[in-house]
């Protein structure tokens, strides 16, 4: 097959957006919160854990320390016992309290909305902080590159498969061919078809909405 030219790779990335966003819609963040703090520690503790799994526990984490001020009060052997049922919880309870303590602190009890201060914050990279942006404030800078994320980016071939381990050049992959007003929705909508579709194992190809133009289809 001849070699994708720059702008065909670009006009095949707006299609696969414009053929997920036709399919899914508006799509809500998986995770339950009331506030840009409840998010940010939910997409904290969401690291190497399903989402369903994070909101089995906030409620009760969130009901026992319901603002930034009663988490930095917190030990995190105390946060701990609220999130046993995550994966690396003793360091994810650290966490929570040392981010949260640094809220208070530095930011006036506020979640900051910048990408420089939100990766400030313990435990918070640059994923975490895109989705707290997008979705507590409304702010693109970025695409949150997650694990479905980053699996269809890779099988679209819109990432080189030396970046397949580095989610952080994945996104500034995706950020070069995609427009920026393209930029908010994708997280949310390539993770659901990630989940309904375009699985690890066993992707559904037949009758993928994606099938014609993946250069991965029925061969995974």
């Amino acid at each position: 097959m001849p070699r994708e030219t720059k702008q065909a790779k670009i006009d095949r990335a707006v299609e696969v957006c414009r053929r997920l966003d036709e399919k899914y819609g508006p799509v809500e963040c998986f995770l339950d919160h009331e506030s840009p703090f409840r998010l940010t520690i939910a997409v904290l503790l969401s690291a190497q854990t399903t989402d369903a799994q994070v909101n089995k526990v906030t409620p009760a984490l969130f009901e026992r320390f319901p603002t930034p001020e009663a988490m930095a009060a917190a030990s995190p052997e105390e946060v701990s016992e609220y999130i046993r049922s995550l994966g690396f919880y003793k360091s994810k309870a650290r966490h929570c309290v040392e981010c949260a303590q640094m809220i208070v602190s530095e930011f006036g009890g506020e979640v900051p909305h910048t990408m420089e201060e939100l990766t400030r914050l313990p435990g918070v990279g640059r994923k975490t902080a895109n989705i707290v942006m997008n979705v507590g404030f409304g702010i693109v800078e970025g695409i949150a590159v997650d694990t479905h994320v980053n699996r269809i980016a890779h099988r679209l071939a819109l990432s080189p498969k030396t970046h397949e381990k580095e989610p952080l050049k994945t996104e500034q992959d995706l950020l070069r061919l995609l427009p920026r007003e393209l930029w908010g929705p994708v997280n949310h909508q390539w993770i659901k078809h990630g989940r309904d579709t375009c699985s690890a194992r066993s992707p559904k190809c037949d009758g993928c909405v994606l099938e014609d133009i993946c250069p991965s289809a029925h061969r995974c």
